[in-house]
């Protein structure tokens, strides 16, 4: 529908109107505000591939929305106000909603909310309104049909009025029944909305699996729902664990001779209704408040948990609870009067790819880092973005000058979703993976079966030798507190601090004249370096920094030996046979200590003081949990992972650092990652609960 050069330009008109949002509109840019707003429309609706932002987009659309109300005269019938947005995929059959599918008033504060509230009550006359809030969820909405309870169809949100049939499709999505008893409630046929969502953790696990295939990453959760409602091969919907969440009735016939029933008066008993014939309703989401104050306080609370939910959401929808009162507040051509959502601060923002800086990291792999103009993106401004490897850049076709989508997700770090090519002028330049190091200047090499860069140059690049003293101070190694990120770099830069023995050799008078460090700070940093001579050997060996070794494989290193000179003899076949260690992990554990300069670091360490020898607690064989092999994934609600693996241990059973067939139990806990999903495959490894596992503890 619309040609590259078209696309550009709307894009620049859409950058120009975003950085003079605040500026009142002359009457010429009414129009090119709507061809902008049709255009944003179709990417969304249509292509399925927006350009800007939600956020970006609600601000165009509200600055019209503002424009139009302060001169009614210029509105024209075609506005984006006055219409969803028009376009179809023309791959399934066009089907007609029963009732149009309106988009929703957004608001972005709580002064938005009490303005609302002031016109609810206006047009209802109540002099205080009943709401029920639920959460927004971010998916891909639909509508279905249940006539004499059964599914007789479902289809896309389309336009708004007409959508894509995608019953068959949605048959595969196990949330949704089948068949659902509503002549129960006297009911023959009812229309009921809803949203497809792919949950956080099938979504991971999904990737996973594209990833081993050799096929491309999904963008996003929300992305990956409405694309799946698309895809012409049903098994192909059922393999990606699609749920659906419905959440309005739209449209009721009864049976002759039955009257409405009572639980259909308020919108929570539409929900209670949904919930109780089998449905995903948010009723257990949902808060009946009075008041918008009461609201207002909910919204601000259920913000802070949004990150802890299985799926996504970018807001709450606050709508008048009693139907009586929706009636009397009705609607626009656009959207309820009764109803609102209170968005989110945004996930996603565009920006533009200004550089890439390649930095190096402890073990010598080189990232690429993004520099991009600087941006708003869920209350953080992001100015730096890792690109990962040269696969990945290569991958998302990332060039210097392009416009780009970026997200973040609650605390993760900002990732770019994709490029947009169709945007490029011609101005762009290709991103060159650089040879050498580029702090040393050693050349890079790259392993056949690796796709990250690396400078071997280990003992002489200054980058890998901050990185690697940055780790060994880090909490979960020697837990060296006032020994951060900005003091090591500083102290390196300033010749008083070089490797890693050099920590308990610090210049202390010439540290006191710094700025930034008083008697008492130094005091602090002396006791914390002596206390980390304490530190047991598996956090020594953690902190060496050591390749594929993690806390918990640490532990297990620590276990098979009295010394930690003794790896020394280990042969690779002799590492393969500890618990866990595969060929990968045993092969750099044995370079390691087959390198005469780490051997010298230990004699280092051992003559400072620290602990090589491995002062093993007894080790517990007796008890409720006796010869069984634990591991731990997600968020544990009850138990720190420690606390829990202590308990283990002390109950006479082992943890093992993954899932394999030595795995007897997979303690899951909230936002299970894809441990989980590996763990369903082996029919001996038992998925229990946190609950579950006390209950084994207290035998």
């Amino acid at each position: 529908m619309y040609n590259k050069e078209q696309t550009q330009h709307l894009q620049k008109e859409s950058i120009s109107l975003l950085s003079h949002i605040d500026k009142p509109l002359a009457n010429k840019d009414i129009e090119t505000l709507r061809n902008v707003l049709r255009f944003h429309e179709y990417r969304y609706y249509v292509m399925n591939d927006p350009i800007l932002s939600d956020g970006e987009y609600d601000k165009l659309y509200k600055k019209l929305e503002h424009a139009e109300a302060a001169d009614p005269s210029i509105i024209t019938p075609d506005s984006p106000t006055q219409r969803v947005a028009k376009g179809l995929i023309k791959d399934f059959p066009k089907v007609q909603h029963l009732v149009p599918m309106l988009s929703l008033d957004n608001s972005y504060n709580a002064e938005d909310l009490v303005d609302f509230d002031r016109r609810a009550r206006e047009l209802s006359g109540l002099k205080e309104i009943e709401y029920c809030v639920e959460p927004k969820f971010d998916g891909a909405s639909i509508s279905l049909i249940y006539e004499n309870d059964a599914l007789s169809r479902g289809a896309t949100r389309g336009d708004g009025v007409v959508g894509d049939d995608i019953t068959t499709n949605i048959r595969q999505i196990r949330s949704v029944p089948l068949y659902a008893r509503f002549s129960d409630y006297g009911i023959q046929q009812i229309e009921i909305r809803g949203e497809v969502l792919m949950n956080k953790n099938h979504f991971k696990a999904y990737n996973d699996a594209l990833e081993e295939e050799g096929l491309p990453r999904l963008a996003n959760p929300r992305n990956a729902a409405a694309g799946s409602l698309r895809i012409k091969d049903p098994k192909e919907v059922s393999r990606r664990n699609l749920e659906a969440f419905l959440y309005h009735v739209s449209d009721v016939t009864l049976l002759p001779g039955k009257t409405a029933p009572e639980i259909l008066q308020t919108h929570s008993g539409a929900l209670e209704m949904l919930w109780n014939l089998g449905f995903r309703s948010p009723e257990k989401e949902k808060e009946v408040l009075k008041g918008i104050d009461a609201v207002i306080a909910w919204c601000t609370a259920f913000e802070k948990q949004r990150d802890d939910l299985p799926y996504e959401i970018d807001g709450m929808v606050i709508k008048a609870n009693h139907l009586e009162a929706q009636e009397a507040m009705g609607m626009t051509t656009h959207h309820p009067r009764w109803a609102i959502a209170y968005k989110f601060k945004a996930r996603q923002a565009t920006s533009k790819l200004r550089a890439v800086e390649f930095q190096v990291g402890r073990t010598g792999a080189i990232t690429p880092v993004a520099k991009i103009e600087p941006v708003n993106v869920g209350g953080v401004t992001v100015g730096s973005i890792s690109v990962h490897n040269e696969d990945y850049i290569k991958e998302k076709d990332l060039q210097v000058g392009d416009t780009i989508l970026i997200e973040r997700s609650g605390d993760v770090i900002p990732q770019i979703v994709k490029s947009f090519p169709e945007l490029r002028t011609g101005g762009e330049t290709t991103i060159v993976f650089p040879t050498h190091c580029p702090v040393c200047g050693y050349p890079l090499e790259k392993p056949a079966d690796e796709a990250v860069w690396r400078c071997n140059n280990s003992n002489a690049c200054s980058a890998q030798i901050v990185e690697r003293i940055i780790h060994f101070n880090s909490k979960d190694a020697m837990d060296i507190r006032g020994l951060g990120d900005a003091i090591v770099r500083k102290f390196y830069t300033q010749d008083l601090l070089k490797d890693i023995p050099g920590i308990y050799h610090l210049p202390f008078d010439e540290i006191k004249k710094l700025e930034g460090f008083g008697e008492k700070s130094v005091t602090n940093l002396i006791a914390a370096i002596e206390k980390s001579k304490t530190q047991p050997l598996h956090r020594l060996i953690y902190a060496l920094g050591i390749r594929y070794i993690g806390e918990t494989t640490a532990k297990v290193l620590a276990n098979a030996v009295n010394n930690l000179y003794d790896f020394k003899d280990y042969s690779l076949e002799q590492l393969q046979e500890l618990e866990d260690i595969g060929p990968k992990v045993a092969g750099s554990v044995y370079q390691f200590f087959h390198n005469e300069q780490n051997i010298q670091l230990l004699h280092q360490l051992e003559t400072i003081g620290l602990q090589l020898k491995n002062e093993k607690k007894e080790l517990h064989t007796v008890g409720n949990l006796s010869g069984q092999a634990f591991l731990f994934t997600g968020t544990l609600h009850k138990l720190k992972r420690s606390e829990a693996e202590e308990m283990v241990e002390q109950n006479g059973g082992k943890i093992v650092s993954g899932v394999s067939s030595k795995l007897n139990y997979l303690v899951v806990g909230e936002d299970a990652g894809s441990k989980l999903e590996k763990a369903k495959k082996i029919a001996t490894i038992k998925v229990i609960s946190e609950n579950e596992f006390l209950k084994m503890i207290e035998g």
